[in-house]
């Protein structure tokens, strides 16, 4: 007889075996590299470390596009 009550379902060890290795280290930092942005405020870490200045450029150009929206536009 198989075991298919619902408590057998919602062991780890059973549903641990379906779940991907990538899903399981989700959230965690193995393998990253920390890079600090605007001024240390902000902290990411990315796995890529040659991919550093890309990083950089797109928080800045998000940065900007995004204080943009809160400026007050002068009258004309």
């Amino acid at each position: 007889m198989k075991k298919d009550t619902l408590e057998y379902r919602m062991m780890m060890e059973h549903n641990r075996m379906k779940i991907p290795n990538s899903k399981l280290l989700s959230g965690s930092l193995v393998g990253k590299y920390p890079i600090s942005l605007d001024g240390g405020r902000t902290t990411i870490f990315i796995s890529d470390l040659s991919k550093e200045a890309e990083t950089r450029e797109k928080y800045q150009v998000r940065k900007d596009n995004k204080l943009f929206f809160f400026v007050k536009k002068p009258k004309v």
